[in-house]
């Protein structure tokens, strides 16, 4: 198939992107290059993703006529829509740059969508529209109407306008909704990124919550296997899957769209998250624990049993393998000796 791939310098989309590639697929790649966090290590992804069948697209969501262009040239039969600008704690210092990528980026590319009518759109949610939701696991039919960050509020902004989209043009969209990603190639603000790089040049580490928070931990390999089968998974309008055991399936009943959580449903402490790199670094990390951050929750834990039925599979990487393969390319890509 031809893939658009918004994001594609970004964590997520380089390693999506890279297994598509090596699939068969033709892929392009949509970037806008930002200086959130080192370019360096966005224009070593893509120097990787150019070994392959790949055309690579530098230009901002928010430019219209850059993304008609690309995606009028491409004709791509999927979309799939990752680039975003990401991050909690940021949103609290630059919100505009919430509003300006992750509404009316999306906005543009699903007037592109429009235009196109692709066999199906995907767009990229986050645990975080699950916000002050107090029953856990997180289930796609619970409600997410209580975002308690503005980054949370935009991707729930971008799930409604995506739903409207499908309804109104019946575009089949899926929305995921990702789980504390984590791997090689990971993003510098991240925690394991920080806390492998400040534990090795004995710089202390802030835990924050006071290391009582628990996050549903994903590794790269297993959520970009969750996208890729859910390629294959188009909604139909109102039309369910067939489930035993309970399972409750998210398409709307008035439009060819679902929701779905990509995660393996085993949160794990942040301080037991800590000891897995302490232990695999062979060192102690010095931590001062700090209170919970605005915008953060206490908890993600993800209802994984839609994903599991639609796809015939859910994440199940063990931490302990995830975090030795993140310190093994994290220390080719510093240099850092045993």
């Amino acid at each position: 198939m031809r893939i658009f791939v918004t994001g594609t310098a970004g964590f997520i989309g380089f390693h999506l992107a890279q297994r598509l590639l090596r699939d068969g697929h033709e892929v392009m790649g949509y970037d806008g290059m930002t200086p959130y966090y080192d370019i360096n290590l966005k224009r070593a992804r893509l120097k990787i993703l150019h070994n392959y069948n790949f055309t690579a697209v530098e230009a901002m969501l928010e430019d219209q006529e850059a993304l008609e262009s690309a995606v009028g040239d491409f004709t791509p039969s999927v979309i799939v829509h990752l680039a975003a600008q990401a991050g909690v704690r940021y949103s609290l210092e630059n919100p505009g740059a919430y509003i300006s990528a992750n509404v009316v980026g999306t906005y543009n590319l699903l007037e592109v969508a429009r235009a196109l009518a692709p066999r199906h759109f995907l767009f990229a949610s986050t645990s975080s529209v699950y916000g002050g939701n107090q029953r856990m696991p997180f289930s796609e039919s619970d409600r997410t109407d209580f975002p308690v960050s503005l980054y949370a509020a935009t991707k729930k902004s971008g799930e409604a306008m995506c739903h409207s989209y499908s309804h109104l043009f019946k575009i089949p969209t899926t929305c995921f909704r990702f789980f504390t990603v984590y791997g090689p190639w990971g993003r510098p603000d991240m925690a394991l990124f920080k806390f492998v790089e400040r534990i090795l040049t004995d710089t202390p580490i802030e835990v924050y919550g006071e290391g009582k928070m628990r996050r549903d931990f994903t590794y790269i390999d297993d959520l970009v296997d969750g996208i890729v089968r859910l390629i294959d998974c188009p909604p139909e309008e109102g039309k369910s899957i067939g489930i035993d055991g309970g399972v409750i399936d998210s398409v709307s009943p008035v439009a060819p769209w679902r929701a779905v959580n990509i995660a393996g449903g085993q949160p794990v402490g942040l301080l037991e998250f800590i000891e897995t790199i302490e232990k695999e670094l062979g060192r102690d990390a010095e931590k001062v624990l700090m209170p919970m951050q605005k915008g953060d929750v206490r908890a993600t834990f993800a209802d994984a049993s839609l994903l599991t039925a639609l796809t015939g599979a859910a994440p199940a990487g063990s931490i302990d393998d995830g975090v030795k393969a993140f310190v093994d390319w994290y220390r080719q890509w510093r240099d850092v000796g045993q």
